[in-house]
Protein backbone atom coordinates (compact mmCIF):
# COMPACT_ATOMS: atom_id res chain seq x y z
CA UNK A 1 0.00 0.00 0.00
CA UNK A 2 2.96 2.36 0.48
CA UNK A 3 3.63 2.29 -3.27
CA UNK A 4 0.01 3.11 -4.05
CA UNK A 5 -0.01 5.94 -1.51
CA UNK A 6 3.16 7.45 -2.93
CA UNK A 7 1.64 7.37 -6.40
CA UNK A 8 -1.47 9.13 -5.20
CA UNK A 9 0.62 11.83 -3.53
CA UNK A 10 2.47 12.40 -6.80
CA UNK A 11 -0.78 12.67 -8.73
CA UNK A 12 -2.22 15.09 -6.18
CA UNK A 13 0.88 17.28 -6.25
CA UNK A 14 1.03 17.48 -10.04
CA UNK A 15 -2.70 18.16 -10.39
CA UNK A 16 -2.66 20.81 -7.70
CA UNK A 17 0.10 22.76 -9.40
CA UNK A 18 -1.59 22.63 -12.81
CA UNK A 19 -4.86 24.40 -11.99
CA UNK A 20 -4.83 27.73 -10.17
CA UNK A 21 -8.22 29.17 -9.29
CA UNK A 22 -8.84 32.66 -10.67
CA UNK A 23 -11.36 35.10 -9.29
CA UNK A 24 -14.86 33.78 -9.91
CA UNK A 25 -18.28 35.41 -9.48
CA UNK A 26 -20.99 33.05 -8.20
CA UNK A 27 -23.69 35.69 -8.73
CA UNK A 28 -22.79 35.96 -12.40
CA UNK A 29 -22.50 32.19 -12.43
CA UNK A 30 -26.11 31.77 -11.32
CA UNK A 31 -27.29 33.71 -14.35
CA UNK A 32 -25.01 31.81 -16.70
CA UNK A 33 -26.17 28.48 -15.23
CA UNK A 34 -29.82 28.97 -16.16
CA UNK A 35 -29.48 26.72 -19.20
CA UNK A 36 -28.03 23.99 -16.95
CA UNK A 37 -31.14 23.79 -14.76
CA UNK A 38 -33.18 21.50 -17.02
CA UNK A 39 -30.77 18.59 -16.50
CA UNK A 40 -28.98 19.52 -13.27
CA UNK A 41 -31.73 21.31 -11.35
CA UNK A 42 -31.95 25.04 -10.47
CA UNK A 43 -29.61 24.63 -7.49
CA UNK A 44 -27.56 21.75 -8.87
CA UNK A 45 -29.62 18.82 -7.57
CA UNK A 46 -30.40 16.82 -10.69
CA UNK A 47 -33.96 15.51 -11.18
CA UNK A 48 -32.72 12.77 -13.54
CA UNK A 49 -30.48 9.90 -12.48
CA UNK A 50 -28.28 9.91 -15.58
CA UNK A 51 -27.19 13.51 -14.94
CA UNK A 52 -24.87 14.36 -12.03
CA UNK A 53 -25.64 16.57 -9.10
CA UNK A 54 -23.49 19.71 -9.35
CA UNK A 55 -24.37 21.26 -5.99
CA UNK A 56 -21.42 21.34 -3.63
CA UNK A 57 -18.99 20.23 -6.32
CA UNK A 58 -15.39 21.42 -6.06
CA UNK A 59 -15.11 24.62 -8.10
CA UNK A 60 -11.78 23.68 -9.69
CA UNK A 61 -13.07 20.30 -10.81
CA UNK A 62 -16.34 21.58 -12.27
CA UNK A 63 -14.65 24.44 -14.11
CA UNK A 64 -12.20 21.95 -15.64
CA UNK A 65 -15.03 19.66 -16.75
CA UNK A 66 -16.90 22.52 -18.41
CA UNK A 67 -13.77 23.60 -20.28
CA UNK A 68 -12.85 20.01 -21.19
CA UNK A 69 -16.34 19.43 -22.63
CA UNK A 70 -16.16 22.73 -24.51
CA UNK A 71 -12.73 21.87 -25.92
CA UNK A 72 -13.60 18.28 -26.84
CA UNK A 73 -11.32 16.76 -24.19
CA UNK A 74 -14.35 15.08 -22.62
CA UNK A 75 -17.17 13.86 -24.84
CA UNK A 76 -20.64 14.08 -23.33
CA UNK A 77 -23.33 13.70 -26.03
CA UNK A 78 -26.01 15.31 -23.85
CA UNK A 79 -23.80 18.39 -23.48
CA UNK A 80 -23.23 18.93 -27.19
CA UNK A 81 -23.47 22.65 -27.91
CA UNK A 82 -24.36 23.58 -24.32
CA UNK A 83 -21.06 25.22 -23.40
CA UNK A 84 -19.53 25.89 -26.80
CA UNK A 85 -19.74 29.64 -26.26
CA UNK A 86 -18.48 29.61 -22.67
CA UNK A 87 -15.29 31.51 -21.94
CA UNK A 88 -12.93 30.28 -19.25
CA UNK A 89 -14.37 32.97 -16.99
CA UNK A 90 -17.91 31.71 -17.65
CA UNK A 91 -16.82 28.22 -16.64
CA UNK A 92 -15.31 29.44 -13.39
CA UNK A 93 -18.32 31.61 -12.57
CA UNK A 94 -20.78 28.75 -13.08
CA UNK A 95 -18.55 26.43 -11.08
CA UNK A 96 -18.37 28.99 -8.27
CA UNK A 97 -22.17 29.19 -8.13
CA UNK A 98 -22.64 25.44 -7.87
CA UNK A 99 -19.81 25.10 -5.35
CA UNK A 100 -21.79 27.31 -2.96
CA UNK A 101 -24.96 25.21 -3.14
CA UNK A 102 -25.92 22.56 -0.59
CA UNK A 103 -24.75 19.14 -1.76
CA UNK A 104 -27.23 16.31 -2.14
CA UNK A 105 -27.67 14.00 0.84
CA UNK A 106 -28.73 10.54 -0.25
CA UNK A 107 -29.42 7.27 1.52
CA UNK A 108 -27.55 4.09 0.69
CA UNK A 109 -29.48 0.87 0.27
CA UNK A 110 -28.99 -0.71 3.69
CA UNK A 111 -30.94 -3.98 3.37
CA UNK A 112 -28.02 -5.72 1.64
CA UNK A 113 -25.35 -5.88 4.32
CA UNK A 114 -22.72 -7.47 2.07
CA UNK A 115 -23.20 -4.81 -0.63
CA UNK A 116 -22.88 -1.99 1.89
CA UNK A 117 -19.84 -3.54 3.58
CA UNK A 118 -18.02 -4.07 0.29
CA UNK A 119 -18.68 -0.50 -0.79
CA UNK A 120 -17.41 0.88 2.50
CA UNK A 121 -14.32 -1.33 2.41
CA UNK A 122 -13.41 -0.23 -1.11
CA UNK A 123 -13.98 3.41 -0.35
CA UNK A 124 -12.13 3.56 2.94
CA UNK A 125 -9.41 0.93 2.53
CA UNK A 126 -9.32 -0.13 -1.12
CA UNK A 127 -8.35 -3.70 -1.97
CA UNK A 128 -4.60 -4.39 -1.85
CA UNK A 129 -5.12 -7.84 -3.37
CA UNK A 130 -6.50 -6.23 -6.53
CA UNK A 131 -4.20 -3.21 -6.42
CA UNK A 132 -7.05 -0.80 -5.72
CA UNK A 133 -6.22 2.18 -3.48
CA UNK A 134 -8.73 3.66 -1.06
CA UNK A 135 -11.08 6.11 -2.79
CA UNK A 136 -10.97 8.27 0.34
CA UNK A 137 -7.29 9.03 -0.31
CA UNK A 138 -8.26 11.36 -3.15
CA UNK A 139 -11.89 12.11 -2.43
CA UNK A 140 -11.57 12.50 1.39
CA UNK A 141 -13.36 10.42 4.06
CA UNK A 142 -16.57 12.37 3.53
CA UNK A 143 -16.44 12.27 -0.26
CA UNK A 144 -16.08 16.05 -0.52
CA UNK A 145 -13.08 15.95 -2.87
CA UNK A 146 -9.97 18.13 -2.84
CA UNK A 147 -10.24 21.38 -4.74
CA UNK A 148 -6.51 22.12 -4.81
CA UNK A 149 -5.89 18.79 -6.55
CA UNK A 150 -8.94 19.06 -8.83
CA UNK A 151 -10.43 15.91 -7.27
CA UNK A 152 -14.24 15.93 -7.33
CA UNK A 153 -16.82 15.57 -4.62
CA UNK A 154 -18.50 12.20 -5.21
CA UNK A 155 -20.75 11.76 -2.18
CA UNK A 156 -24.50 11.79 -2.77
CA UNK A 157 -24.34 11.08 -6.51
CA UNK A 158 -26.94 8.88 -8.13
CA UNK A 159 -25.67 5.28 -8.38
CA UNK A 160 -26.58 5.20 -12.09
CA UNK A 161 -24.31 8.14 -12.78
CA UNK A 162 -21.47 6.82 -10.63
CA UNK A 163 -21.56 3.43 -12.36
CA UNK A 164 -21.72 5.01 -15.82
CA UNK A 165 -18.71 7.17 -14.95
CA UNK A 166 -16.66 4.24 -13.67
CA UNK A 167 -17.50 2.24 -16.79
CA UNK A 168 -16.51 5.15 -19.01
CA UNK A 169 -13.13 5.39 -17.29
CA UNK A 170 -12.65 1.62 -17.48
CA UNK A 171 -13.45 1.44 -21.18
CA UNK A 172 -11.35 4.46 -22.08
CA UNK A 173 -14.36 6.43 -23.29
CA UNK A 174 -13.41 9.05 -20.70
CA UNK A 175 -9.76 10.02 -20.44
CA UNK A 176 -9.59 13.48 -18.85
CA UNK A 177 -8.44 12.35 -15.41
CA UNK A 178 -4.96 13.22 -14.08
CA UNK A 179 -2.31 10.68 -15.11
CA UNK A 180 -4.98 8.22 -16.25
CA UNK A 181 -5.41 7.24 -12.60
CA UNK A 182 -9.15 6.57 -12.76
CA UNK A 183 -8.76 4.33 -15.80
CA UNK A 184 -6.22 2.21 -13.94
CA UNK A 185 -8.49 1.92 -10.90
CA UNK A 186 -11.77 1.39 -12.74
CA UNK A 187 -10.39 -1.45 -14.87
CA UNK A 188 -9.78 -3.39 -11.65
CA UNK A 189 -13.35 -3.02 -10.41
CA UNK A 190 -15.88 -5.70 -11.20
CA UNK A 191 -19.47 -4.78 -11.99
CA UNK A 192 -20.40 -5.92 -8.49
CA UNK A 193 -17.73 -3.66 -6.98
CA UNK A 194 -18.99 -0.71 -9.01
CA UNK A 195 -22.50 -1.38 -7.74
CA UNK A 196 -21.25 -1.59 -4.17
CA UNK A 197 -19.26 1.65 -4.41
CA UNK A 198 -22.11 3.51 -6.08
CA UNK A 199 -24.54 2.45 -3.37
CA UNK A 200 -22.15 3.43 -0.58
CA UNK A 201 -21.38 6.82 -2.13
CA UNK A 202 -25.05 7.71 -2.39
CA UNK A 203 -25.31 7.80 1.39
CA UNK A 204 -21.84 9.13 2.17
CA UNK A 205 -21.59 12.52 3.89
Amino acid sequence: MKVLSAGLVAILSSAGSAYAQPEADPVAGQQKAQTCAACHGPAGISPVEIFPHLAGQQMSYLAKQIMDIRDGERIVPQMMGMVDDFSDQDAWDVAAYYAEQQANLGHAKADDAALLARGEALYRAGDSRLGIPACSACHTPTGAGIGSAVYPAIAGQYPAYTIATLRAFASGDRTNDPNDSMHDIATKLSDADMQALANYLLGLH
